[in-house]
């Protein structure tokens, strides 16, 4: 079953063409890596595909439920109760990790389970510290934000993501903020949601993580996809100029 399914997705910023007919599928249990140049529209995606950005045409279905689609030329997005549903469905992780700094961790993941999923503050104070033992930060549920590590906020970040209990998980850059000793356990945890058959959009830098833990590569350049298939395809067999002299970009500066 696809989660994801975008048609022909087109976005602007003014006169700046980002997104210039996309189309892609992820299907349940799959894990897409996006990578590509900077300026490449990978970001603009994930964020049309998240209702953080309006798309200008297309046509997008998350999780069987229409989101929007195009009529006369222009985008017509759904009503807010199936975009509210759609969204519980979705997480994200950001690159800046935008956890709440008044909060400490625990209420940091049990927030929002209690004010939009509707559940019992004792069931969300559950599902959190087991979330976090995962995460391996049970000595953390009382401390704050700005008493973590870089590392350890990115992981609550996670954490307070799958508290939700979403079928697909979206990553934008979840490395990039971080010092280079750090990235490694956010690319373990990934790993490991991966093994659990995660759904998992990730937009990353990291080339030698995008080979080895995805199941499909989609190479973006100038608003348009240039290559995608598996990693295999993708980094060891492509044909594409395009994607060789990007990465040969890659290896020469790993």
């Amino acid at each position: 079953m696809n989660l994801i399914e975008a048609k022909k997705i087109k976005k602007s910023f003014g006169r700046l063409e980002v997104l210039k007919g996309i189309s892609l599928q992820v299907s349940e249990g799959q894990v897409v890596s996006i990578i590509g140049p900077s300026g490449s529209g990978k970001s603009t995606l994930l964020r049309c595909l998240t209702q953080l950005e309006t798309a200008d045409q297309g046509e997008i279905t998350v999780c069987g439920e229409k989101m929007m689609w195009t009529e006369s030329g222009r985008a017509v997005y759904a009503n807010k109760n199936t975009l509210h549903n759609i969204i519980l469905n979705v997480g994200l992780v950001f690159q800046n990790f935008n956890l709440f700094p008044h909060f400490s961790v625990l209420e940091n993941l049990i927030d929002a389970p209690i004010r939009i999923r509707g559940i019992s503050r004792e069931e969300a104070t559950q599902r959190a510290r087991k979330l976090l033992r995962k995460m391996d930060l049970a000595s953390k549920e009382n401390s704050y934000p700005c008493e973590l590590s870089g590392g350890q906020q990115q992981r609550v970040a996670i954490a307070r993501a799958l508290a939700m209990q979403p079928r697909i998980l979206f990553f934008d850059e979840p490395t990039s903020a971080l010092d280079p000793e750090l990235t490694g356990e956010i690319l373990k945890v990934i790993r490991e949601l991966a093994q659990e058959h995660m759904t998992m959009v990730i937009v990353t830098h990291e080339m030698a993580f995008a080979r080895d833990v995805a199941d499909h590569v989609i190479f973006m350049a100038d608003g348009v996809i240039i290559e995608e298939g598996t990693p295999q395809q993708v980094f060891e067999n492509t044909q594409n100029a395009r994607t060789q002299a990007f990465l040969s970009r890659f290896s020469q500066n790993s």
